[in-house]
């Protein structure tokens, strides 16, 4: 089926019926970087959820002096349940998973496991923001011999344990995790997690926590000095709103790691950019503009006549898509060598600890 044909999917109301007040899901709006303390902070964007298409309009901010770039306002707890809830636990709409799913491809998650076998075999692992445990599946081709935990904020991590795909789950975030599992783990990974995260460095100091002396951190996480950041505004995939809190240019996560105690041994573009940049793009803008497509998520499906229009014109834009797709093929060696790349990859290992 064609990633846009996804699109046509119904999607899922909230699970608690009509929306929390607006006071209730954003915080208040900060005039200072959670980065830096900067107050030179300019507007990136605005974009609605182009995903579930809730209703609310989100805005990135971005630090003139350190680069770093925040929702601002930011969502609250209740907020990210809203809005990301059915997201992390696996229910969010077919078209998300369609077109993340790129990320996540085995020779991509088999070239992430392989990158760690230049620093030993790890007897111990954990996969944080481990979703349905798709890199520890794969991985285990490469690392037969190591046990995979899972940790995850949403039932989804449960539910791998149950089929097998992690040895253990662990149900929450790793800050508040991280004192109960010291010191268990070699290796520790986070895909496309930290876009996620509430306060970024409040994970990476949290993996120094369960992470053994010696052990390594494999970090990949979106490039917002990437050129398609600016070719593409709010249709560029890590761009996504409400679901990213922040990205972090590549400088600030590398000092960020040296000040907390780890050495960074690969800092690099090329292994983690993906290509699929024009074709989510497209793929977005399409499912946008289609009847239906704009309305706020709601618990009636579209109506009969509402879903053949969609359909007809799902596969007239269906050529317009493979060509997109084409041209991020196409165009994937010279990205992955230049600033067009999408994100980068970092691995750290943890020194000795502090006192």
């Amino acid at each position: 089926m064609h990633p846009t044909e996804q699109a046509a999917e119904p999607h899922r109301a909230h699970p608690t019926g009509s929306a929390p007040r607006t006071g209730e899901l954003q915080e208040p709006r900060r005039t200072d970087c959670p980065w830096c303390g900067s107050h030179r902070l300019r507007t990136r964007l605005r974009a609605p959820d182009l995903l579930q298409h809730k209703a609310g309009c989100f805005v990135l901010d971005r630090c003139q002096d350190c680069g770093h770039t925040f929702q601002n306002p930011a969502l609250t707890a209740a907020g990210r349940e809203f809005h990301c809830g059915d997201l992390h636990d696996g229910l969010g709409p077919a078209v998300a998973e369609r077109l993340l799913g790129a990320r996540h491809s085995p020779r991509r998650l088999r070239d992430a496991a392989g990158a760690m076998l230049s620093f030993g075999e790890p007897e111990s692992w954990l996969d944080v923001g481990t979703g349905r445990a798709l890199f520890p599946v794969v991985a285990k081709e490469v690392h037969p011999y190591i046990a995979f935990d899972g940790l995850d904020t949403g039932a989804v991590v449960e539910l791998a344990a149950a089929d097998g795909h992690v040895d253990e789950a662990h149900r929450g975030t790793l800050p508040e995790l991280a004192p109960g599992l010291a010191g268990r783990y070699d290796a520790v990974s986070m895909f496309h997690h930290l876009e996620h995260a509430p306060d970024p460095r409040a994970e990476l100091a949290a993996a120094r926590i369960v992470l053994r002396p010696g052990g390594h951190l494999l970090i990949e996480t979106a490039d917002p000095g990437s050129r398609f950041a600016r070719l593409l505004g709010r249709w560029w995939i890590s761009h996504l709103q409400p679901q990213h809190l922040h990205l972090l240019p590549l400088r600030n996560v590398h000092r960020a790691l040296e000040d907390l105690g780890y050495t960074v041994i690969v800092a690099e573009r090329r292994s983690a950019h993906v290509p699929y940049d024009l074709t989510v793009a497209l793929v977005l803008l399409v499912d946008r503009c289609l009847p239906g497509a704009g309305a706020p998520a709601r618990p009636r499906p579209p109506g009969a006549l509402r879903r053949a229009r969609r359909a007809v014109l799902l596969r007239v834009a269906a050529p317009a898509v493979a060509t997109a797709h084409a041209a991020d093929r196409l165009l994937a060696p010279l990205a992955r060598r230049t600033r067009f790349a999408n994100a980068y990859r970092i691995i750290a290992r943890k020194e000795g600890d502090r006192g």
